[in-house]
């Protein structure tokens, strides 16, 4: 399973190394592969995302695998916001993978791309007010970790990525034919981890 988390320059770093923990750790504890999880930006290559932290990005949007879980995390995100390329890329994607998720103010992207619309919505606590200004017709909720909408997932601020990482094993293994399945994949993976995850919003 082809799990893509989206960064940019000035993403906020817990908001994508948070995620790829999470999946990278439960592929290593099971004993067969189910994700296979990278990091891609526009161009592809080094991305230096908040307070000069530099990461490779192993694909652009232009030559990435086939995606099964789409993430797009927050930061610094209103260049990212008016690049056309790049929306059209998550409307794309979304149109195509099982699940598409956000971290923190990754949400506006998926905002600007229409992926949510009429949606109920999360992300940061500073930026509540202004993503309901800016899309009026999304129902952004406070005080809650994630909110699943269907297929689309939404955390709130940096460190509730995880959560909704774990949440996104459960769902994304429910019905599937490997060796745990997802709730106990997303609780051998936290343990692992010590890691005490908010299992419900």
């Amino acid at each position: 399973m082809n799990i893509g988390i989206y960064i940019y320059d000035n993403a906020e770093v817990l908001d994508f190394t948070g995620p790829f923990e999470v999946f990278t750790t439960a592929e290593r504890i099971s004993d067969t592969s189910v994700f296979n999880t990278f990091l891609i930006s526009e161009q592809g290559g080094l991305v230096t995302a908040r307070a000069g932290y530099q990461v490779m990005s192993q694909y652009s949007i232009d030559n990435h695998p086939k995606l099964d879980i789409l993430i797009v995390v927050g930061g610094v995100h209103n260049d990212e916001m008016q690049k056309q390329d790049v929306i059209d890329w998550i409307s794309h994607q979304h149109k195509l993978a099982k699940f598409t998720a956000s971290v923190c103010t990754g949400a506006f992207l998926l905002a600007q791309a229409e992926v949510i619309t009429n949606h109920q919505v999360t992300t940061h606590w500073q930026d509540i007010s202004e993503l309901s200004a800016l899309f009026p017709s999304l129902t952004v909720r406070e005080n809650v970790r994630w909110v699943e909408q269907g297929n689309i997932l939404t955390s709130a601020g940096i460190s509730a990525g995880i959560d909704m990482s774990f949440r996104l094993i459960e769902l994304a293994l429910r019905n599937q034919s490997y060796e745990f399945d997802g709730i106990e994949l997303a609780a051998r993976t936290a343990r692992q981890m010590e890691f005490e995850r908010a299992k419900t919003p």
